[in-house]
């Protein structure tokens, strides 16, 4: 049976839900689970939570231990099959917290900050050193394994492992799976779900769908660009951003438009605040999501611990699906995040392209598209250029890499002065403290 290693157990409610996908998969129901945390109470809090579902869905046939520390974690990957990641390096306090404030000194304001932005460099700054000690482990103890990367940002920190290490690896979202659907039932076309085909190629957050067509293989777009336009225009929601993506770029993209707001110069800008307005942009978004879940979760766990009733039914997320496919040989396909080897051609190779990708019994084996139309590549290009900087800055610690990445982020360039921009990059090394060691 298979063993899979999870690292970053402690973020309970994500752990749950792909172990107990694993626990709902009948090839993967006795596997051999690994806990792995540094914190000791976020570490018990989902051994006892993952042991009940283990009980309560599937007669206790999955092996669950648990390992804390930095000297345990070896024996929480040796032999391992499977390594799946959800670390959060610095957690909400004290470096996401961080990572809001003192950019709005300079008035530079973001919505979700984890996957590009000033709040997206810092984050892989601090994450990649954790995940090339992961590597480096993962070399001596289980060679072959996969590493499946959820943890933003998602194109900096699989890019680093992709081209920096001999670790099999691929990041992997929540948006693919959901883009066309979400995007057809807010525009009133859900007859048009069953049958459809589709599309999507671009980078992590901004994978573009190219294609969507319907049973029929009728071409959905017009319908869709008429819809989009008409519903931006008469009333406020939560999508405005990709939908004006949409008549001005011609695609919609995968992720919310919380997070696209600020992966460009176009719409949070403090010489027009009105835009904020115009297009619902939920400004420090981030942190009041940690503050409602931090409270959420203690509520949740209570209930949890003391009934224990807890179970689960497989989810959409992809984990346990490619688990599945590797191991039986049964073919499925995933959005992926990989490296870009001739998949996109009009993207540089050095990036983390995300492609359709089948994962079967000889691993997970990304798809030609070709080119991007010509303002979607660029779009990503804005976005690639400071990923591939960040990750030039995690392996030459150069503060001066640092400070070219936030130099050519678009929103940061778009708001600040490059005065400015290097003086915030300082306070923010300052203030990380030990996290931003390396970078002194």
């Amino acid at each position: 049976m298979p063993k899979i290693t999870f690292m970053g157990a402690g973020s309970t409610v994500f752990a749950r839900n792909v172990l107990g996908d694993c626990m709902c998969t009948p090839s993967l129901r006795e596997s051999e689970i690994a806990l792995y945390d540094i914190d000791a109470e976020r570490l018990e809090e989902s051994y006892i939570i993952l042991s009940a579902i283990n009980r309560n869905i599937n007669q206790g046939k999955a092996k669950i231990s648990k390992y804390c520390g930095v000297e345990n974690r070896k024996d929480a990957l040796r032999g391992a099959d499977f390594v799946v990641n959800a670390i959060q390096v610095g957690l909400y306090e004290p470096c996401t917290v961080i990572d809001f404030e003192i950019p709005k000194k300079y008035g530079l304001r973001q919505t979700i900050a984890d996957t590009l932005g000033i709040g997206g460099i810092m984050r892989g700054l601090r994450t990649i050193p954790v995940m090339a000690d992961f590597a480096r482990d993962m070399e001596e103890v289980c060679p072959d394994a996969w590493f499946l990367n959820y943890t933003n940002p998602m194109a900096i920190l699989s890019g680093y492992m992709q081209r920096y290490t001999n670790i099999k690896t691929v990041g992997l979202c929540h948006s693919v799976q959901v883009c066309s659907e979400g995007l057809l039932k807010s525009l009133g076309m859900e007859d048009k779900l069953e049958g459809r085909r589709e599309l999507i190629a671009g980078i992590n957050h901004m994978g573009w769908l190219l294609e969507l067509k319907d049973k029929n293989g009728n071409d959905l777009y017009p319908e869709i660009r008429k819809r989009a336009a008409e519903k931006n225009a008469s009333e406020k929601h939560n999508d405005m951003v990709r939908f004006d993506y949409i008549q001005n770029f011609g695609y919609y993209c995968t992720e919310s438009s919380e997070h696209n707001a600020e992966y460009n110069p176009f719409y949070i800008k403090s010489r027009y605040p009105e835009l904020i307005e115009k297009f619902n942009i939920p400004l420090d978004e981030y942190p009041r999501r940690c503050v409602n879940q931090i409270k959420g979760w203690k509520e949740e766990k209570e209930s949890i611990l003391n009934n224990g009733q807890v179970t689960h039914e497989r989810s959409r997320e992809y984990a346990s699906y490619i688990m599945e496919a590797i191991i039986t040989g049964n073919p499925y396909k995933i959005g992926g995040n990989v490296i870009n080897t001739g998949l996109i051609d009009n993207l540089p190779a050095d990036a983390c392209v995300e492609v359709p990708c089948l994962v079967d019994n000889r691993g997970i084996n990304p798809c030609h598209v070709g080119k991007l139309p010509v303002q979607l590549a660029a779009m990503n290009m804005t976005n690639i250029n400071a990923q591939l900087l960040t990750i030039q800055a995690a392996v030459t610690k150069k503060r001066e890499d640092i400070y070219m990445a936030a130099m050519l982020e678009p929103h940061t360039a778009a708001e600040l002065s490059i005065d400015d921009i290097k003086a915030m990059v300082d306070e923010l090394i300052e203030a990380h403290g030990e996290y931003m060691k390396d970078y002194q």
